[in-house]
Formats: structure tokens, C-alpha cells, sequence
């Protein structure tokens, strides 16, 4: 990725996530290139981290790869305004929602095109995307496309439009979910009486050493669960409160409503 140009339309959390982890691996700024409709970000951007910025359609006659990381509900407008004069280039939209044939038609049906699902802590290095290739992309720019997700986390091909949907609802949308969790638990343990401050480190590095324990292990999500719950002990009354009280199905129920969410903005 050393010798390529990479341009972001879209200056917003993804966009500066996916810039920051790619900073973060050795990307040079200047191979870096930004346009939003407000101003005020791309020059944060250009002030903060020395990547350049310039307008949609100078990005796009510039860049080898065109990241378009906007709301679902202004990509056609922009994919209309913008002139895509080599055919060569890639396109990857982040996008939520929004078809590949539906990018086809706005960008041209010869135009190699991306979708992908990435997640914020790409600006750490820990995301993790999920990705489709219409049937005009290449290999070579397939295998260009998990470089660039992969500097910045894991990144997993998909076989079918509809699974992207459902990795929208899990990964993509699943930071919010751990952040909402360890904030109710963060509130918890101020009722309890723990101080701000030690609450935030119990959790977090709590969060942190169950997810490194389940990285590293060969069990079950619900192998480890038991093994931490002893009959009778503190940790069984917390879970029979989680069970009782609907956790799982409120978690299914959130869970399909991102991904429904995610197939009504396909429909526009």
C-alpha cells in the first residue's frame, strides 16, 4: 500500500477511525486524501494528523482507492456528482445498507466496487469489517482491499449481500453495545459505592481481560461463563437476574432490529 493513494469522501467517526489506524500502521499522511461537505472537519483532520484534503471530484481524479464513508441517505446524490474517468480505480463504500447494484448503477456497471462493514476501534488497530466484491473487482484489488482492512483489525470476506446485513448488526454496530453495557456497569458499581474513577478501571480492564481470555481459549462463550459461575456463589445470582429478566431475548431483539434496519435503508 506504500505506493498508493487513498481518498476519503467523508470526514465523519468511520472515516477518522479507518484514517487514525491506518496512521497508526506507517501510512504516510501525504498518501492520505479527505473531502467532506464541512469543511471545518477535513481541516481538523489536515491540522491534526497532516493528511491532505481537497474537493469530491479532485480526490477521485487523484487517489487508486476511493473510500466513501458517508450517510446512506446522501450516497446517491454523491456517487451522481462525482465523475469516475478511469475505470481502474476501486471504489469501497462503508456505507450501511446500500446495495452493490444499487452503487452500480449511480458510479457506472463496469465500476469495480466494495462493500464493506468496518467498526471504530479500526482507529486502534482493533476492528474488525466485513467485505463483498462485485463481480468487475479484481484479485489484485480484492486482495488490496483486505490490506487496507487489515491494517487497521481483522477483516473477513462475505459470500452474499444479505450477510453484510447481519455482520451491519453485529460488529458494525457492536462497539455501542459493549460501550452501553459498561456504562450500566459503571453505574452499578456507583450505587454500590465504588468511586467513578475505580468503577471505570474494574469494568474496563474486566471487559478487557474476558475478551483476551475468550481470544486465547478453545471453549465456548458459555464453557467460560460456567466456569466462572459457582453454585450458589455471587456470580450465579447475577446471571439468574441477566436470564430472568429476558436478557438474551432482548439482545436478539435489539440485534434484528440493526439488521433490519440496515435492509430498509437498501430500499431507500
Amino acid at each position: 500500500m506504500k505506493n498508493l493513494c487513498i481518498g476519503f469522501i467523508g470526514a465523519g467517526n468511520m472515516a477518522n477511525s479507518l484514517i487514525n489506524g491506518l496512521l497508526g500502521q506507517g501510512i504516510e499522511p501525504e498518501s492520505i486524501v479527505a473531502s467532506d461537505i464541512d469543511n471545518s472537519k477535513t481541516e481538523r483532520l489536515r491540522r491534526e494528523s497532516g493528511i491532505r484534503t481537497a474537493s469530491n471530484q479532485a480526490l477521485v481524479d487523484e487517489v487508486d482507492v476511493i473510500v466513501l464513508a458517508v450517510k446512506p441517505q446522501i450516497l446517491a446524490r454523491l456517487c451522481q456528482d462525482i465523475s469516475l474517468h478511469s475505470r481502474r480505480k476501486l471504489v469501497i463504500s462503508v456505507a450501511a445498507g446500500i446495495t452493490l447494484a444499487k452503487m452500480e448503477s449511480w458510479l457506472g456497471s463496469d465500476t469495480a466496487i466494495i462493500r464493506c462493514m468496518p467498526n471504530t476501534p479500526a482507529s486502534v488497530g482493533k476492528g474488525v469489517s466485513g467485505m463483498i466484491a462485485n463481480a468487475n473487482t479484481s484479485k489484485s484489488q480484492r486482495a488490496l482491499a483486505t490490506d487496507l482492512l487489515t491494517a487497521v483489525g481483522i477483516a473477513v470476506w462475505v459470500d452474499n449481500e444479505r450477510e453484510i446485513d447481519a455482520v451491519t448488526a453485529i460488529s458494525g454496530s457492536g462497539p455501542a453495545y459493549y460501550f452501553l453495557f459498561l456504562e450500566a456497569m459503571q453505574e452499578a458499581a456507583r450505587e454500590i459505592g465504588l468511586p467513578d474513577d475505580t468503577a471505570k478501571i474494574l469494568c474496563l480492564q474486566t471487559a478487557i481481560g474476558a475478551c483476551e481470555l475468550a481470544n486465547s481459549s478453545c471453549d465456548s462463550f458459555g464453557e467460560l461463563r460456567r466456569e466462572v459461575t459457582s453454585p450458589g456463589g455471587t456470580t450465579e445470582q447475577a446471571i439468574m437476574q441477566f436470564e430472568s429478566g429476558g436478557l438474551r431475548e432482548l439482545v436478539q431483539k435489539a440485534i434484528t432490529a440493526a439488521c433490519d434496519r440496515s435492509k430498509q435503508l437498501a430500499k431507500g
